[in-house]
């Protein structure tokens, strides 16, 4: 392969570090109106009155959306009113929206609408929201218009519960010798994308609305707005230019309803919307919260035998994207292991927090954590090496997934050559903790990943391949460039195919949704396999083309010639052929006859033998393949003071086939710096009225350049059949067990089970010294 395997430069690089790429806010026209949105200082409140009589008084403001009863808005259960009307359910929901001729203005009148609000009770956490007593966030759950399938608990916080029903659990628990029982939890936190949300909305004379937005899913923008509003699809055009990271969080579909609405409010105008820091991270959707029982049995020689669950997922005040992330952490509960007796209930919780979005992994760098502490924990009880104990229940071919279904090569790639690869770069032999000296010790923790992608059966992408006369080709895919480099690697697929240099191949980076074949979302790890398979159908469809052509005018049989270099040749004489630009747009005989005509290459792929879930018992397929891999994380911790600094994070992955190293090395690296960020330091932290306490950069501390450990990636190339070069995802695999390694390093370096994130010294020195 020439152009597969190869670190090949992504597409967009010289605008992006020129300075030159644009983003949705870098976006301006003449008479742009701005939007500011009014957000809740209250976590749960009546509205008793909103006064816009100070706001409406100053110069330039054009328009005020405050108390209108708009149709409400969620994508399995709609329950959310786009601007908060009677009572806000959490800290930062949008009460009001000012239009104005500058942000400055805007901004100037927003801080002037006053919002009489009445607290109410409030709901701090699922394992809270569940208790009989609880309030309720949502009183009329029943009543809200939902997708098929979904069942809210009618006068509860339930919004959805699903089951996970394998094997038989008593008689797993009658097998079991040795048990342990613990509980989990972590609050919401923010994906901190460097971009932050932005939209520009306009509705044209003719009614045609036209929204520019930074989102990982203009199709489903386009989709819900429709729904929503009942708008004409067609009507409706979004465009997508570059995405400075998403990682989940702009998948929701929020800011381009407001920009809609605000537009509206000005007869049509252009209006843009963009989140300040702080509305980033608490008014838009966020990183979910969990509260977790995970109770697993095994024999005395540690093969595990039974695993009884239990995961409530932190809703937050609306449901959104929380169903599905809830149904994520039941499909793959239990990590990549052979378990025969399982029993889980996934709930998702409504509680006064902002709601979540997906975060890079959907829910399992979540299940994950809770899942291997208790494998560590599991191991200690057997006085058994933790790292033995996962490669002696390492999943295999021909076993069967908690949602049953039984498992081959392709499907799960391989799970022990992971560990055993790990074992070697982290030294493990070399022993789980190393005395430094009296203050200082060193300890390795492991874990192991898998992810399925939870996505709709239905989900599809389609590609177009175009020519210009010079024979070089253009690739249109409707896959959002949020940062990982997809279509790069898309046009180094279709210049494998036909043999040419990647440099040959353009591709359009922006998504229009009127001119760009549909993807479903740029989401789950999904992009290469579904959008690489519509290009190579693009590719294959585009070559059959060029032969038919080019065989006539050679008078051979199509299945005589080849392609490769720009050029079309006889197989068995590559001297005799055409160059494509004499065929892409059609071939001119000497006399001025032409056939032909400009080659256009379509194809579409849509994913095979993907079921929706039984809801007694979970069985099903939920995706193509599981992506699978083991992780280490070395730290030196201080036990004087608690504090620690992380040494080594190392990954061994199963991607199938590396398509594009750097690329991938690039994407491992990134993912596996935010699962340190999400497991070490980041969350909300909320007071007792629900309100989050750390709303800005200053305090809310990412990773940051200088504090990296040394990264070790590796990969393993287990191909899966189905896909294009059998690649496997890569974007999100790197952060998943990164927090579940961390809080098993740190369990054994301070001598205390860690149940809690995020692992600060503070909730370590907690546990040590059995403190609240």
């Amino acid at each position: 392969m020439t152009n597969i395997g190869k670190s090949v430069i992504r597409k967009e690089a010289e605008d992006k570090v020129t300075g030159r790429a644009k983003y949705t806010a870098d976006y301006s026209s003449v008479g742009m109106l701005f939007g500011k949105t009014v957000i809740s200082k209250h976590g749960h409140a009546r509205i008793n009155n909103i006064d816009v009589s100070e706001a409406e008084k100053v110069p330039g403001v054009r328009a005020i959306v405050a108390g209108e009863r708009f149709p409400l808005t969620g994508e399995e259960i709609r329950d959310r009113p786009p601007i908060a009307v009677d009572k806000i359910r959490y800290h930062g929901e949008v009460t009001a929206i000012v239009v104005a001729d500058s942000p400055s203005i805007a901004k100037k009148a927003a801080t002037l609408i006053h919002v009489d609000y009445v607290p109410l009770p409030v709901v701090n956490s699922p394992r809270e929201a569940v208790k009989k007593s609880a309030p309720l966030v949502h009183e009329n759950v029943a009543l809200y218009e939902k997708d098929e399938g979904v069942n809210p608990i009618p006068e509860s916080n339930i919004a959805n519960h699903t089951k996970i029903r394998k094997g038989n659990i008593k008689k797993g628990w009658d097998q079991s010798e040795v048990t342990v029982e613990n509980n989990f939890s972590f609050p919401p936190s923010d994906h901190i994308a460097m971009e932050t949300r932005s939209a520009i909305a306009e509705i044209k004379p003719n009614g045609d609305i036209h929204i520019k937005t930074s989102s990982q899913a203009p199709f489903m923008v386009k989709e819900l707005l429709s729904a929503y509003f009942n708008i004409e699809v067609g009507k409706i055009i979004v465009d997508t230019p570059l995405v400075g990271g998403g990682y989940g969080g702009k998948a929701s579909v929020q800011l381009e309803i407001l920009a809609y609405l605000a537009s509206k409010a000005v007869g049509g105008r252009v209006v843009k919307m963009m989140n300040e820091r702080e509305e980033d991270l608490i008014s838009s959707p966020c990183h979910m919260g969990l509260d977790a029982t995970v109770k697993i049995g095994c024999t005395k020689e540690g093969i595990l035998k039974a695993a009884e669950l239990t995961y409530l997922v932190d809703s937050g005040a609306y449901s959104d994207k929380a169903i599905h992330l809830s149904r994520a952490c039941a499909v793959d509960c239990t990590g990549p292991y052979r378990i025969d007796h399982i029993w889980c209930d996934s709930y998702a919780v409504y509680t006064n927090h902002p709601y979540p979005a997906p975060y890079r992994g959907f829910s399992h760098a979540e299940v994950h954590f809770v899942f291997e502490r208790a494998m560590d924990i599991l191991a200690r009880k057997l006085r058994m090496d933790p790292l033995e104990l996962r490669r002696k229940n390492a999943i295999l071919p021909g076993d069967t997934s908690p949602t049953q279904v039984v498992l081959n090569r392709s499907t799960v790639g391989d799970v022990p050559q992971c560990i055993e690869k790990v074992k070697e770069l982290s030294r493990w032999n070399e022993g789980q903790i190393i005395e430094v000296d009296k203050r200082y010790v060193r300890a390795k923790g492991i874990a192991c990943v898998w992810k399925n992608s939870t996505i709709p059966p239905e989900s599809s992408s389609g590609v177009v391949i175009t020519f210009n006369e010079d024979g070089t080709l253009n690739l249109i895919s409707g896959v959002v460039e949020i940062g990982t480099g997809t279509k790069t690697v898309l046009a180094q697929m279709v210049a494998e195919y036909f043999r040419m240099d990647t440099n040959d191949v353009y591709v359009r980076m922006n998504v229009d949704t009127q001119a760009t074949p549909e993807h479903w979302k740029t989401v789950a790890s999904r992009g290469t396999l579904m959008a690489g398979r519509a290009a190579l159908a693009a590719a294959e469809d585009a070559i059959n083309q060029i032969k038919d052509i080019a065989s006539r005018v050679l008078k051979v049989r199509p299945d005589d010639l080849e392609v490769g270099n720009r050029r079309i040749f006889l197989r068995e004489e590559p001297n005799r052929g055409l160059d494509f630009k004499e065929v892409v747009y059609g071939y001119t005989y000497p006399e001025g006859n032409a056939i032909g005509g400009q080659i256009i290459g379509r194809g579409n792929y849509i994913l095979r033998n993907v079921t929706h879930l039984d809801p007694e018992t979970g069985k099903g397929n939920p995706g193509p393949e599981w992506a699978v891999g083991a992780q280490v994380v070395e730290v030196e911790f201080d036990r004087r003071d608690y504090t620690y600094r992380i040494l080594k994070a190392i990954s061994v992955l199963d991607i199938g086939k590396v398509l594009n190293y750097k690329g991938a090395l690039g994407q491992v690296t990134g993912a596996m710096c935010m699962g340190l960020g999400f497991g070490g330091r980041e969350s909300f932290i909320f007071d007792q009225q629900g309100r989050v306490l750390n709303p800005q950069l200053r305090t809310y501390r990412p990773v940051q350049f200088g504090e990296q450990p040394e990264y070790i990636v590796e990969f393993v190339e287990t191909p899966h059949i189905d896909a294009p070069f059998g690649a496997r995802g890569a974007g999100e695999q790197g952060l998943l067990g990164m927090p579940a390694a961390l809080g098993n390093s740190l369990s054994v370096a301070a001598g205390v089970e860690l149940f809690h994130l995020p692992l600060i010294p503070e909730s370590i020195w907690a546990e040590k010294e059995g403190r609240e």
